[in-house]
């Protein structure tokens, strides 16, 4: 059995991870200052996200995601081809429409996929295996990292769906942005109230910052910490400590709107690192997607990990 992964461009992993792996990802239509362009996670387009500081202007900004049509074409023209078994990782579906383009996509792939493969002189059926990570960004690579590593270990498909379907109930993201004006700008743009119960104003004026978690289909606010290093700090300690009690995968990501050595000099990290090494927890850092900053501002860091259920201390 053939697997592949697909994902959407809003999962935060590394490059060299979709390389080594050939993880296929849809892209995001994003329209800033009156231009179009796509998101598929693309260094250079990243660059010159920075350079050009679109981010600035990104509060107002709107995005598109991949069409049912251009899924459908997505797995009929290459995949139901390459692989015999394909999941479908997609962000929560209570923040995109990516999951319900991917199901309706999904019938018309199942219907006229067979033709397809055997005019390529390839034999046997084709599945889709379609999966709600049911969060975002950091917490969505999770489930990408777990089936990576079961498609290692030649596990069964359906061992694969099952776990990753366990493990997306059991995944925890954390935010912390920088720029409380951008955040509530950019939630009023689309209708979001999530952060409503503190003002920006207030919030800014005291360098008040909301801690975000995603958790179960839900983005909501869990707290709020007094500066962004004191918050980043806070974060990591309770990170670390729940790599101390033990993860339910080998794995922490870990991804920031910005350059990435600045990781190293944020109060707590390498302390989580050194942690995570003790304890067999693999790290991996990478770049925030434009379509998450364009949602949570420019410096925002994020977390994501699979636990057991405990206690939030924020």
């Amino acid at each position: 059995m053939r697997y592949g992964i697909v994902v959407d461009s809003c999962c935060d992993l590394p490059a060299s991870i979709y390389a080594q792996n050939r993880i296929v990802i849809m892209p995001i239509r994003i329209r800033i200052d009156g231009e179009w362009f796509d998101d598929d996670r693309d260094p250079a387009m990243l660059a010159r996200f920075f350079a050009d500081n679109l981010g600035a202007h990104s509060h107002a900004a709107e995005t598109e995601p991949l069409s049912v049509d251009k899924v459908t074409d997505l797995f009929l023209s290459r995949l139901v081809i390459d692989y015999d078994c394909v999941f479908c990782h997609t962000i929560t579906t209570s923040r995109s429409p990516i999951y319900a383009n991917a199901r309706q996509a999904g019938f018309a792939i199942l219907q006229k996929y067979q033709p397809i493969r055997k005019a390529a002189g390839v034999p046997g059926p084709f599945v889709m295996r379609l999966v709600d990570s049911r969060n975002l960004f950091a917490g969505q690579g999770i489930g990408v990292l777990e089936a990576v590593r079961m498609i290692g270990e030649n596990a069964t498909g359906g061992a694969i769906r099952e776990r990753l379907e366990f493990i997306a109930e059991h995944t925890y993201a954390y935010m912390i942005p920088r720029d409380l004006y951008y955040l509530r700008a950019r939630a009023q743009k689309k209708g979001d109230h999530s952060v409503g119960w503190i003002g920006a104003t207030l919030g800014s004026a005291l360098d008040i910052k909301p801690v975000l978690q995603g958790f179960r289909g839900e983005t909501r606010p869990v707290g709020k910490v007094r500066g962004f290093d004191q918050g980043t700090s806070k974060l990591f300690a309770y990170v670390q400590e729940r790599v101390q009690a033990g993860l339910l995968t080998p794995a922490l990501c870990v991804s920031y709107g910005g350059n990435l050595a600045e990781l190293e000099t944020m109060w707590g990290y390498t302390a989580l690192k050194h942690t995570c090494a003790e304890h067999g927890v693999k790290v991996y850092e990478s770049p925030m997607s434009i379509t998450g900053m364009v949602n949570v501002g420019v410096g925002c860091v994020a977390v994501g990990f699979a636990a057991p259920e405990h206690k939030l201390p924020f």
